[in-house]
């Protein structure tokens, strides 16, 4: 069952946006300040700039393959069901993780506004949040999207609050004069800061209740990118510009100690601490909500894909939502409130981060190479293959920058993802993934046609996201012997080629059936000139039987001699159907010659690879069906 589109470009922004301002900014900065000092600005300028490989990359992936699951859907199919359930898995639990860090960090905002609370009144309260969006998600999908627009519009406006009056005290002395280049603390941090930013492309798990995901999912992604980006350098600035370093790494509300500052007033100094308690919890519940709508779709594709068990496919029949996997997973981030402290999390939300980002850019690469005709997103990542190669190296370089403890937590994860795979999931997978593709393709030509299987899923999502809905002609084509000649030919010669082959099909002879061709070409040519110089062909015949209609497209590149005036075709459409067919005849005649007047079509037919990418042509191109 298809989970319902209703997801606009400003949803997007908002989701990714919300998902990435929370602890990040608001508690982040003053744990990783004590190990790098005021350089946590090149931190933060970094995991920025290194996000982009995987912010291109699943973008490439997503206009593609716009399903449930994104990296894992990603994966699974391109790099094979090992590395899918690995990615999945890390997704799953990137997103969890990192929506849990924000709802823990709640308490430490909460106490601003009400001090008396105790630890676990803190905990409670962050697990309420937490109900509160998982019932919120399983009742509607959009309101939870409409209500993240309204929290994300309201927390940005009052961060601008926040620069507008910051700046005009920052000590810009205190910034650059105790500023170290100390890579030894700063690449660590790096990686620790990825956290911030994993909500930008966790998206990619939604991108299947986006409406028109081509064109929403790009604008979308790239302005919360540069709108995130930019807030969080200028908040960094402000922060160390206006706290001492005993004051910024004392605190886990930096922020809010920073905003006291800008006033003399005790009245505005209690104002803008109160702004920036809301602020902060709205960022952490934004967060929570986004994460839990997409970190729910990954245990949802797995599931669809036989990787888990089949419950969590189950989707409510009203509403398209995955609820079991929408509780299973709130379920986990209120286990991880209740055990994680907030160092421990950022280092493996951001360990997670990097695993699945590596992911991305392995999976551009292969599925590019792989070159699969039905493989058409509407974004492509730039500098290709350089900026993934370099994208990879810097994730894995980050993860050993970490430290010896987060290597263990990767190896520890990689080996349990591995025997789960093995145990559960090996047996209920007969796919072949695209990477297994191109290496049989390498080794041997003649394996080409094992890729149809993942071309027609490819084609199906296309056809999904053009809201192509097939007609009887449609599903003729799925079936068709598609005839791609290299070579000149006579008119003599192709009929009598496609004669054996109807003659195979209907079990009749071809001599017979050649007959029939040349009588009815005699009988009135069957060239047509669709509004354009070069004439293409519609031989058509009624042969006996019933209930039947076959169609056998032709494309040479090299030309058909036609005829001894001289016509030279290109494409033809040979149309075989019984007389109880006729109606549907002068259909298939219609739609044959829509397909025929579109003014994409013959420069998408004459650039075609092969035959099953002519048949995508065909499929794709705009008519009217019944």
């Amino acid at each position: 069952m298809r989970l319902k589109k209703q997801l606009s470009g400003i949803d997007i922004f908002s989701l990714a946006s919300g998902a990435m301002i929370s602890t990040g900014i608001f508690v982040l900065p003053a744990v990783v300040f004590k190990i790098a000092g005021p350089a946590i600005l090149i931190s933060y300028l970094l995991a920025g700039l290194l996000i982009l490989p995987a912010l291109f990359s699943q973008l490439e992936l997503a206009t593609a393959i716009p399903k449930a699951g994104g990296s894992y859907f990603f994966a699974e199919r391109i790099l094979g069901s090992a590395a899918g359930t690995f990615t999945g898995f890390a997704n799953w639990f990137t997103i969890s993780l990192k929506s849990a860090f924000a709802l823990i960090g709640i308490g430490a905002f909460a106490t601003l506004i009400f001090p008396h609370l105790t630890e676990w009144e803190l905990k409670i309260i962050a697990a309420s949040f937490c109900v509160f969006f998982t019932v919120l998600n399983l009742i509607s999908v959009k309101s939870s999207g409409k209500l993240q627009l309204f929290l994300v519009a309201a927390l940005l406006l009052i961060l601008v609050q926040f620069l507008f009056f910051g700046y005009r005290i920052v000590d810009f002395r205190r910034v650059f004069d105790s500023f170290e280049l100390n890579w030894a603390a700063i690449l660590p941090v790096t990686g620790m800061v990825f956290i911030s930013y994993g909500g930008l492309t966790n998206i990619g798990s939604m991108a299947e209740e986006v409406k028109n995901p081509q064109k929403a999912l790009v604008p979308g992604l790239i302005l919360a990118f540069i709108t995130v980006e930019i807030i969080y350098l200028a908040i960094i600035l402000v922060l160390i510009g206006t706290l001492t370093p005993s004051e910024l790494g004392g605190t886990l509300t930096p922020l809010s100690l920073a905003g006291t500052k800008f006033f003399s007033s005790p009245g505005l100094q209690n104002f803008q601490l109160a702004a920036t308690a809301i602020a902060a919890i709205l960022a952490f519940v934004t967060t929570a909500n986004a994460g839990i709508m997409s970190a729910s779709r990954s245990p949802m594709a797995m599931s669809r894909d036989g990787l888990l068990p089949g419950a969590f496919a189950e989707i409510s029949k009203n509403k398209k939502i995955p609820y079991i996997s929408v509780i299973f997973t709130s379920g986990f981030m209120l286990l991880i409130i209740l055990l994680l402290n907030i160092e421990q999390l950022a280092k493996v939300a951001s360990l997670f981060i990097l695993l699945v980002f590596i992911s991305d850019n392995l999976s551009v690469i292969i599925i590019r190479y792989t070159r699969i005709s039905t493989y058409k997103p509407s974004f492509r990542a730039p500098l290709f293959p350089v900026l993934q190669i370099a994208g990879i190296a810097a994730y894995l370089f980050l993860i050993v920058e970490m430290g010896w403890e987060i290597l263990t937590a990767a190896g520890g994860f990689l080996a349990l993802s591995i025997i789960w795979y093995f145990v559960y999931a090996r047996k209920r997978i007969k796919r072949k993934s695209a990477f297994v593709h191109m290496i049989e393709n390498i080794i041997d030509p003649e394996l080409k046609k094992d890729n149809e299987q993942l071309e027609n899923e490819l084609l199906d999502i296309l056809m999904e996201m053009k809201e192509i809905h097939e007609d009887r002609f449609d599903k003729i084509i799925r079936d068709a012997k598609i005839l791609d000649l290299d070579h000149t030919i006579t008119r003599d010669k192709l009929f009598k080629r496609v004669a054996e082959i109807i003659a195979e099909q209907w079990n009749s002879d071809p001599a017979w059936i050649k007959l029939k061709l040349e009588r009815r070409e005699d009988d009135a040519s069957t060239l047509i000139f669709p509004g354009v110089a070069v004439p293409h062909a519609i031989p058509h015949i009624v042969v006996e039987g019933e209930h039947r209609f076959d169609i056998i497209p032709v494309r040479d590149k090299h030309g058909i001699d036609w005829n001894e005036r001289g016509d030279v075709v290109y494409t033809a459409f040979f149309l075989i159907g019984t007389k109880d067919e006729r109606n549907f005849h002068l259909k298939a005649l219609m739609a044959v010659a829509q397909i025929l007047q579109d003014p994409d079509f013959q420069k998408n037919w004459m650039n075609a690879r092969n035959a099953q990418e002519l048949r995508s042509v065909l499929l794709l191109t705009k008519r009217q069906r019944s």
